[in-house]
């Protein structure tokens, strides 16, 4: 009875909602739809593909179930090699089941959640880029946040195709 009538009190409340997981990922702060995402995880490492495209690590198993790693700075464009001590420090994102890609986004840290309160304003895609790279973000302190769509990543024949 307690919890009904806390909801019914919050709905009322002006209550901030988190709609972004905001990551960093080789230097830049991304903001990733948190309706798309799915778990995080340490990372553990994984079994390398041969014959696969630079940003594609390998496999990992999580939970039980096969993921594709993705190194998403690389996907970026970032030609920064990563060391494995560089690696013990990242973490594994995987993209939400209603997906229906068994991938996990490689990040360098999680910073946290964002909503739209904690933007003042926004910035247009650059012209030419990825359909799954979204609109800029800019914070309070005037800093960028670039949205990258995963159901748009997610269906792309480029990221779907992994050989190199």
């Amino acid at each position: 009875m307690r919890l009904l009538a806390r909801l019914r009190a919050a709905e009322g409340a002006d209550v901030a909602v988190a709609s972004w997981l905001a990551v960093e990922c080789a230097g830049q702060r991304l903001l990733l739809p948190l309706a798309q995402a799915g778990e995080i995880f340490s990372w553990s490492g994984v079994q390398p593909v041969p014959h696969a495209r630079s940003w594609f690590l390998g496999v990992a198993n999580l939970r039980g179930v096969l993921n594709g790693v993705i190194d998403l700075a690389v996907l970026l464009g970032s030609p920064q090699p990563r060391t494995e001590q560089a690696l013990a420090g990242c973490a594994l994102l995987t993209l939400g089941a209603v997906l229906e890609v068994n991938a996990a986004l490689l990040v360098d840290r999680f910073i946290g959640l964002r909503g739209t309160q904690d933007f003042a304003g926004d910035e247009e895609p650059v012209p030419g880029a990825a359909a799954w790279i979204g609109a800029c973000r800019l914070d309070a302190q005037g800093e960028r946040w670039q949205i990258i769509d995963l159901q748009t990543l997610a269906r792309d024949a480029a990221f779907l195709n992994i050989s190199a």
